[in-house]
């Protein structure tokens, strides 16, 4: 594998941070407060070339890696601001990349590098079967040159600010495949033509003001020309689409555990109590050196996770691990951030509630920490299945 060149995505981290800069706590307050979305911010960023680093530059983007993408949502953590926004776009584009047909991608990725189009959306989860994905009920039944698609989905994001969809649906009947994980399709679907033509949205009040919705599905037709790949072989195609959002998601909860870092350091060398700057007792500082070690650790395995996918190796257990270690690690730094400000990090001026709410999420998606354990028990240390 190739080593990751820091000195290179400097660069790229100034430029997002210039980027940020004018987008500060006020833009995000305002945001949150309304579970609104960063239309603005999006489109700058869409529009600098950003979204589109991983889209190969003869489709007009910037023939980046994972490794770059990570710096870039990173760093819009770090700023202060929620890249779950715009993250889509980026962990999708592995599904599409590497599996679209070439005449699905010279239709789609030169106008998602242009920001004519958005692709911030994947449709997975369900109700009843939660991560239990081979047992998705959502189906896809082909008549003639079309699927006729019927079920149900939730907890699926930027639905409403999206153009695009990755839909994973069941074309085989559990019953009739010899492997649970055979039998399941990826369609790309045009929303616009989707909804209210057999698909019906309908959104989810949420914490975190994620615009998050649950999907419902009567007889939507999708032509044959939106699959992508074979027939039977999405769950497959998925996984690389899945192994970028848990490295990518582990980036972003770096990029929130320094900003709890950072903003706890400086206030509590700042803040005087009994004469003397909170800082200076062991019993304030040792907390926060505590989560900046392990924020390290975990960017440590996020590079380990980037190498192994931009070298096209298996990178199912290094993205897993990542994504465990960086969002345990960003949620300790968010009770430090909190803890040190006492009263002050309830008050929304600080911005650290906010963030608390937004990086506790990831201790349940896009993968509980449970699973993960699982996974590592399973098929890194050999033990019985557990489920």
């Amino acid at each position: 594998m190739a080593p990751i060149d820091h000195d290179a995505l400097e660069a790229i981290r100034d430029g997002v941070r210039s980027l940020c800069k004018p987008y500060g706590g006020d833009y995000w307050r305002a945001i949150d407060a309304s579970q609104g979305f960063p239309e603005q911010f999006v489109d700058e960023l869409t529009r600098a070339g950003w979204l589109a680093a991983m889209i190969p530059e003869a489709y007009g983007g910037s023939g980046l890696g994972l490794a770059e993408a990570s710096v870039i949502l990173e760093e819009v953590n770090r700023c202060g601001g929620n890249a779950g926004f715009v993250h889509g776009q980026m962990y999708n584009m592995a599904t599409l990349l590497k599996h679209g047909s070439e005449a699905q991608k010279a239709a789609i990725l030169p106008r998602l590098a242009s920001g004519e189009l958005r692709l911030q959306s994947m449709g997975v989860t369900e109700p009843s079967t939660g991560t239990d994905t081979t047992k998705i009920k959502t189906t896809a039944v082909k008549r003639g040159d079309r699927y006729v698609v019927n079920g149900q989905k939730v907890w699926i994001s930027r639905v409403q600010h999206s153009d695009l969809m990755i839909l994973l649906a069941r074309t085989t009947p559990l019953a009739e495949v010899q492997r649970k994980a055979d039998g399941m399709s990826i369609f790309l679907v045009d929303l616009h033509q989707a909804i209210g033509q057999g698909m019906r949205v309908q959104p989810i009040d949420n914490m975190v003001g994620h615009e998050t919705n649950e999907l419902f599905f009567d007889d939507l037709e999708l032509p044959v020309d939106t699959l992508i790949g074979e027939e039977g072989k999405g769950f497959r195609y998925i996984l690389d689409g899945l192994n970028a959002e848990r490295t990518l998601i582990a980036a972003e909860c770096i990029g929130d555990g320094r900003w709890f870092i950072d903003k706890a350091s400086r206030y509590a060398g700042e803040r005087v109590v009994f004469d003397r700057p909170i800082g200076q007792n062991q019993g304030v500082q040792f907390p926060i050196a505590e989560a900046h070690i392990e924020v390290e650790a975990a960017d440590l395995m996020r590079w380990q996770a980037c190498q192994a996918f931009d070298a096209g190796l298996p990178a199912g257990a290094s993205a897993n691990m990542a994504k465990y270690l960086a969002a345990k690690a960003s949620w300790e730094a968010a009770n430090v951030c909190l803890q040190t400000h006492g009263g002050f990090g309830f008050a929304t001026e600080y911005d650290i509630e906010r963030k608390f709410r937004e990086t506790r999420l990831y201790q349940v998606a896009p993968i509980s920490t449970n699973l993960i354990l699982s996974y590592v028990a399973e098929h890194l240390l050999g033990l019985p299945r557990s489920f």
